[in-house]
């Protein structure tokens, strides 16, 4: 593994984390937390793709990679609204349990999402 990689990852990650946590707070009094989850999920995932694709791994978007990177952020999402609602369950507020959502998830999704794409 290019020891480079995992830091781009990282610099993408915070990027589409950003994206994907702000759309979440702005939709948290919209709408209820999954789906405010799911919405920024969705909004950061074609900028992930990109960013992750040219940047991360430097490699050229194709129709199968795409394949890869959606089934493997499909999982992820899964793996976020799962731990999302058990952060909640146990007491952190809505707008305070995606952080450590996050810390749980994103290491998982840096190695599935490696896989597809490389």
């Amino acid at each position: 593994m290019n020891y480079k990689e995992p830091f781009r990852f990282i610099i993408v990650g915070i990027v589409a984390t950003a994206i994907q946590y702000g759309v979440y707070l702005v939709l948290l009094g919209l709408t209820g937390p999954s789906i405010a989850l799911t919405l920024g999920y969705v909004v950061s995932l074609v900028c992930n793709f990109f960013l992750t694709t040219y940047f991360t791994f430097q490699t050229k978007p194709t129709t199968k990679k795409a394949g890869g990177f959606v089934l493997s952020h499909a999982v992820n999402w899964l793996l976020q609204l799962v731990t999302l609602s058990l952060f909640i369950h146990i007491g952190i507020p809505e707008a305070w349990a995606p952080l450590p959502m996050y810390m749980v998830c994103v290491p998982i999704n840096f190695l599935m999402v490696r896989f597809f794409l490389k």
